[in-house]
């Protein structure tokens, strides 16, 4: 069964489900990892989102990764792999309490670049939040089911952001 697509309007808990998540995720980590960032949509006060939490551990290079990975297995984490985008490794939990993504990055990896440019942008940009917080609302409603849909939907405004910071279509796996 396809899941429904939900946006929703910013919600001050997100930063309060960061919070909690990262209290037990980054005491496990940290001697291993440069920080934790709360990314992606609900990581910006006032930007509508997918009521999921979105973080990625930094690490300062590869032969890091193996430690972490260990570290998070002890919390009930599992490595499903990089998705497809290099520098960044994906890990999931069989339970959740707060729906969330947790990613491991290396420092200089485009993925994290995108993550954090796009948050800080999208904070210090009043008007460029409202546009993406209806677009993500315009394409949720249309594409109720076609998550593939939405995400395609959201990337030329996604893109037209970072073109300004000269991370290109190329940087990114487009070109």
């Amino acid at each position: 069964m396809k899941k429904i697509i939900v946006v929703r309007d910013y919600s001050p808990s997100w930063k309060n489900d960061y919070l909690t998540l990262s209290s037990k995720i980054w005491p496990i980590v940290k001697e291993h990892a440069i920080s934790i960032e709360h990314v992606g949509s609900t990581s910006v006060p006032g930007l509508a989102a997918k009521p999921v939490i979105d973080m990625d551990i930094i690490i300062n290079d590869q032969s890091k990764f193996l430690d972490v990975k260990k570290k998070l297995k002890t919390i009930g984490y599992f490595h499903i792999g990089d998705q497809g985008v290099p520098g960044r490794e994906a890990f999931d939990r069989n339970t959740q309490k707060i729906r969330h993504h947790l990613y491991v990055c290396l420092k200089d990896c485009i993925a994290l670049k995108n993550h954090l440019i796009l948050r800080d942008h999208l904070i210090q940009n009043e008007r460029d939040r409202n546009r993406y917080s209806e677009l993500k609302k315009s394409l949720a409603k249309q594409l109720v089911f076609d998550i593939d849909s939405y995400v395609e939907g959201k990337t030329s405004f996604i893109v037209s952001i970072l073109n300004q910071y000269g991370i290109t279509e190329e940087d990114l796996g487009f070109g």
